[in-house]
């Protein structure tokens, strides 16, 4: 069932949606979604991979029951797989068509229809009914040179096609923008924006995401996987685990029907929440029975 915006006119009842759908979010963050939504302006959220970012904009989008638009970004992206390109072979059968009609067989193939709308230009389609929710993914991974091309959507929520004009959006998107950090975005952009960091979350609450998430485990087994885990973030690894992997480590020791964690259980599983092999030999052995009883205590 989905939840109108007034749901979400108060920091209290932003967290009860949230939580309503599974997302246990501190009071930072429900207070920045909160002004973001009143505010209408994009809400910036910067963390470690894995603690819940894109999560925030998929939650959001169930909680209103209006589409998620997402754009991934990447190196190299560019306007013509984030806005929007011409559909060239139906121009050109279009062409094709005319020709021998006596008119001008290229008029009217730089319109509405042959353009093909990449996700920036979906989230502003004016056919729209209701706002979606524009989720800008990794923003960190595209190129420095490709943040300039939201300035103008960010600012006035409008693009400009030169064969069309200014297009501009009837209802307004829902901005969600993600970074891992692995590079700064550039100060005009942030300051179109509400800011967040997403941090690890504590023990408790940790231990509270994977009891919802993963049915199944003990109080007690849950406990130790999240101890477990924590313990592996204090050490100097390149990746951490973030909550994703928790999760996921904890789906596997269901399927294994494991009742206590011991340490061939573990060193069997490194992969679940390590993704680099350096990082596995660095856990794998001795630190792994360090780290249990880390756990256990």
């Amino acid at each position: 069932m989905s939840e109108s915006i007034r749901a979400f006119s108060s920091i209290e009842t932003t967290s009860e949606v949230l939580d309503r759908h599974q997302y246990l979010a501190g009071v930072g963050l429900s207070t920045s979604l909160h002004l973001a939504l009143r505010m209408e302006k994009p809400l910036f959220l910067e963390g470690e991979p894995g603690v819940g970012k894109t999560e925030v904009a998929k939650v959001l989008s169930r909680a209103l029951d209006t589409p998620l638009i997402r754009l991934q970004c990447y190196e190299g992206l560019d306007v013509s797989h984030a806005v929007y390109e011409w559909n060239y072979p139906r121009q050109l059968l279009a062409i094709q068509a005319r020709t021998g009609d006596g008119g001008d067989a290229t008029a009217d193939i730089f319109t509405e229809e042959f353009l093909l709308r990449r996700p920036l230009l979906q989230a502003i389609d004016h056919s729209r009914d209701r706002s979606a929710v524009l989720l800008i993914d990794e923003l960190d991974r595209a190129d420095e040179e490709f943040e300039s091309f939201l300035l103008e959507l960010l600012s006035d929520f409008q693009i400009t096609v030169p064969e069309l004009g200014t297009l501009e959006a009837e209802h307004r998107p829902i901005v969600i923008i993600t970074s891992n950090r692995t590079r700064e975005i550039h100060d005009a952009l942030k300051r179109r924006c509400i800011y967040h960091w997403i941090d690890y979350p504590s023990f408790d609450k940790e231990v509270e995401i994977v009891r919802r998430k993963v049915p199944g485990l003990s109080e007690r087994l849950s406990s130790r996987i999240v101890a477990f885990i924590q313990a592996v973030r204090a050490q100097d690894l390149y990746k951490l685990p973030g909550i994703a992997e928790t999760l996921d480590w904890a789906q596997a020791l269901v399927h294994l029907d494991t009742e206590t964690l011991d340490a061939a259980k573990v060193e069997a599983t490194l992969g679940f929440f390590l993704k680099y092999q350096d990082d596995i030999d660095t856990v794998r052995g001795p630190l792994v029975e360090e780290l249990l009883q880390q756990a256990r205590g």
